[in-house]
Order: C-alpha cells, then sequence, then structure tokens
C-alpha cells in the first residue's frame, strides 16, 4: 500500500522540460574547481576583517579554524551527494531524497535566499574598492551596483560555457593578487600586531581574545564568510562532462585551496597593519599594504585593481548559482514555473533576471555589506544543518545506494559538521537579530507558500522529483 505523503502532481506537456534545458557537458574538473573558488573567493579580500571588530584576532582565529573543520566535513560530505545524485537542483535535490518535498524545498530556499543576497553585499565592496582607488570620481556607489548587475548577468545570458570561462579568468587574476599580497605582507608581518586591540573587560577577554568568550561567538559568522558559497559547486552537475567523477575532484580541490588562502589572510593582513586598524576597514588588503609598503606602493596599487576582480570573480559565480538554484526549485513546481524558463542558449534567463533585481534593490538601499552578509549567512546556516543532516539520513536510509565517492569518515565526518552548523545558525542570531529576524520572516513566509500552494503542483517528470519518486517505488516493492 502506497504511503500517503501528502503532495500532489500536476500533469505537463510534452514540451515542458523541452523549454527547461541546461547546456550539458560545459564544466570538467577544473572548471568546477575553479568556480568554487571563484564563489568564495571575495571573502579573502574584503568582509572576513569585520569579525576582527567582534572577536579579535584570537576569536576570529577560533572562528576560522571551527568553520574551516565545518565546511571541510560538509564538502567531503557532498561530494559523495553530487557524485550520486547529479543534478541541478544539488541542496534541494539531495535534501529532496534524503528528508522529503518539505526538508527539500526548505534547503532549496535557504540557499537561494544565501545565494541571492550574497551578491548584493560583495556589491558593496566592490563599490568601496572603486571608490577607494577614485575611479571615475564615484562617491555614491549605487551606479556601480547597477553597472554591476548588468554587465555580469549579461554575460550569462550568453551561455554557461562562455560564461565559465571568463569567471575562470578573473579567478585566476585574483588569486595572483593574494600571492603577491603574501609576499608583500611576509616580511613586515610582527605577531604582536596580532593582538593591539585592547580588551573590554567582558567574561573571559584578554590580549587574545579582547571580547571574551562571546566575541568568539560572534566571529563565526565571519568565519562563515571565508568559505561561504563553495557548497554552490553541485550546482552545476546537469552541466558538468562526468559529474561522478568530476563533482568530488572540485569542490575537494577548492576547499584546499580556500583554506590555504584564507589561513594566510587571517595571518599576514592584521600582523602586517594590525588587528584594530584592520577590523573597520572596506579594502584590508590594499590598506595593509599601505601600511607596511608605505602610501604609494605600487604592489597596492595593482592588489587594489586585482581585488576588483576576486570580487567580481565572486559576484560573477554566485550570480550563476542563484539562477540554478532558482531554476531547480521552479522545474519542479516549487516555485512558479515560469522562472525556470531557458534561452535558445539553454540559460535560464528569467531566474537570472528576477534575483538580480532584488540584490541590486538590496544593495542600493542599504550599501550596508556588513547588514547583507549577516543575512546572506543566515540562509547558509539553515542550509548547512539540512545539507550534513542529508548525508547522515542517505547513510542509514539507502546504504546501498551507488556512490561515485564516499564521505572519509562517513556520517561521523558529517555529524561533527551538522553539530558546527548548528553553533554557527545560533551565533547568526547573537551577531545581528535584526538581519536574522528578517532572514527567518522570509524564510517562513516561503515555506508557507509551499505549505499551502506549491506542494499541490509539483511536476513529477522534474529531475530531482523523478529521482525520489523512483525510490519511494521500490521501497514500495519491498
Amino acid at each position: 500500500m502506497a504511503r500517503k505523503t501528502h503532495i500532489d502532481y500536476q500533469d505537463v506537456d510534452q514540451h515542458y522540460l523541452e523549454h527547461r534545458q541546461l547546456r550539458r557537458g560545459a564544466a570538467g574538473w577544473i572548471l568546477l574547481a575553479g568556480l568554487g573558488v571563484a564563489y568564495v573567493i571575495s571573502g579573502d579580500f574584503s568582509g572576513w576583517n569585520l569579525g576582527l571588530g567582534v572577536g579579535g584576532w584570537g576569536g576570529l582565529l577560533i572562528a576560522f579554524v571551527l568553520m574551516g573543520i565545518m565546511y571541510t566535513g560538509m564538502v567531503l560530505g557532498l561530494a559523495e551527494l553530487s557524485s550520486t545524485l547529479p543534478t541541478a537542483g544539488a541542496g534541494y535535490g539531495f535534501a529532496r531524497r534524503a528528508l522529503g518535498p518539505l526538508g527539500g524545498f526548505a534547503t532549496g530556499m535557504a540557499v537561494l535566499i544565501e545565494y541571492a543576497v550574497a551578491p548584493a553585499a560583495i556589491a558593496t565592496f566592490i563599490g568601496g574598492y572603486i571608490e577607494a582607488l577614485g575611479l571615475f570620481g564615484i562617491t555614491n556607489s549605487w551606479p556601480v551596483y547597477l553597472v554591476t548587475y548588468l554587465v555580469f548577468i549579461g554575460i550569462h545570458l550568453r551561455g554557461v560555457g562562455e560564461a565559465l570561462k571568463v569567471m575562470f579568468g578573473i579567478t585566476a587574476i585574483a588569486v595572483v593578487a593574494l600571492a603577491a599580497t603574501v609576499f608583500g605582507l611576509l616580511p613586515k608581518f610582527d605577531a604582536t600586531r596580532l593582538f593591539d586591540i585592547v580588551p573590554d573587560g567582558s567574561v573571559g577577554s584578554s590580549a587574545f581574545l579582547p571580547f571574551g568568550i562571546s566575541g568568539v561567538l560572534a566571529a563565526l559568522v565571519f568565519g562563515i564568510w571565508f568559505f561561504l558559497a563553495v557548497e554552490g559547486v553541485p550546482l552545476a552537475a546537469e552541466e558538468s562532462a562526468n559529474p561522478a567523477k568530476d563533482m568530488p575532484r572540485g569542490i575537494i580541490t577548492a576547499m584546499m585551496i580556500l583554506l590555504v588562502f584564507g589561513a594566510l589572510m587571517l595571518v599576514l593582513v592584521p600582523g602586517a597593519a594590525g588587528a584594530a586598524a584592520m577590523s573597520t576597514s572596506d579594502s584590508p588588503l590594499p590598506e595593509a599594504l599601505r601600511a607596511a609598503l608605505g602610501p604609494d606602493s605600487a604592489l597596492a596599487d595593482f592588489v587594489n585593481y586585482a581585488g576588483l576582480a576576486g570580487l567580481i570573480a565572486s559576484f560573477f559565480s554566485i550570480v550563476y548559482a542563484y539562477s540554478r538554484q532558482l531554476f531547480a526549485l521552479s522545474r519542479a513546481g516549487y516555485l512558479p514555473r515560469f522562472l525556470s524558463l531557458t534561452s535558445k542558449r539553454r540559460t535560464p534567463w528569467v531566474a537570472l533576471l528576477v534575483p538580480g533585481t532584488i540584490g541590486f534593490v538590496l544593495a542600493a538601499a542599504t550599501g550596508d555589506g556588513g547588514l547583507l552578509i549577516n543575512i546572506a549567512v543566515f540562509g547558509a546556516a539553515v542550509s548547512y544543518v539540512l545539507l550534513n543532516l542529508s548525508h547522515i539520513v542517505l547513510r542509514f536510509k539507502e546504504p546501498n545506494l551507488e556512490r561515485g565517492y564516499r564521505t572519509p569518515g562517513g556520517v561521523v565526518t558529517t555529524g561533527i559538521a551538522l553539530v558546527l552548523a548548528v553553533v554557527a545558525l545560533a551565533a547568526t542570531f547573537v551577531v545581528d537579530v535584526f538581519a536574522a529576524g528578517i532572514t527567518a520572516v522570509v524564510f517562513l513566509l516561503a515555506l508557507a507558500y509551499f505549505w499551502f500552494y506549491s506542494r499541490h503542483r509539483l511536476v513529477a517528470s522534474a529531475p530531482e522529483e523523478e529521482f525520489a519518486l523512483i525510490e519511494r517505488e521500490e521501497s514500495n516493492l519491498n
């Protein structure tokens, strides 16, 4: 006897999926690794340093280590899941199989909130870098936000192959800038500068933890910023050449690169220019180089310009990510179906434009990168809890499922990541109750939309739904 699921599927005509096709075979593992680095690399140029102001260097160091462990465990779990269920839905698809339609939609929406808001935060940092360079006489950055969205969404509309190659080139420039920063700051490193923030007298405060134990919790959000969005690599599954092999290799390689660069920036930037000075900087890398090498440093100017490449790389790649997550949720009927329409070039043009418009409005209306980071991190933290839980549930629920890659340590690895993800989620409320509250309301409204409307109008022929329905029918036969 079939189990009652309270989920209804509607019939679609034979042309439905024909108008919702992505270009397959566009990305091998090297491009996927580049995509993973591109998602995150802006976090090395701006944003993370604000954690110095809430946790001090010691608090941010602990946050970096804890979130590094969490992300590494989660990435190893995602490497398995993406090799097993290679669809554009990625996080939504994994959770759909493990936790059912509600769990899948909740995960997909959390990811979508993260990816729709993160580019808006990055756009504000791009504006900050351009103002720091004195380019075009700009003193108000909203025109920068507009041009950024128009240009890079426009490139995505040309096609995924073109977009990924442009992204890879921009990311390479940013990596060179990070390497140049390392070589420029290393001779000027002074460990005493890491501890120049005066302790505030709170519980546990010291030179190492100037804001005490609570500062560590507050810094977790900025520890996340070092790695935020690397989990988006599996969103390229339907456009990769061989997802069973390419996905694990690409996402794990990206994570290793990000760990190395994140650690180097965390140590060398405040170690050369002082934690206190860097805690409020909009462009910490060039400012650190100018503090260490002099105000007329050519290297600082180069990193300032190349830093724009890092910010643009992350902006550019996360636009790709939000469009694929929205495309998958829409194609399966969880969100309005028109959002998953694709062009003749097989790009999800509606899913590119709608969140892009929302992101531009958020950036222009707030101009507050810190607030937008907190909103994005809240969505991310919710998804991390559900993604790690999905890996654990699938290991027990379907132990014989064919897996192209198996996570070292199995559920122990993702179990540790799950615990740390729960801690990170709690930390988002400590850092910014307003941002977390706003995001929670949006998230709950989305869940209400699913519960009262879209769960009765899902599309069974969408790949993520087919995976889950086949598994359900097989279990009913046993």
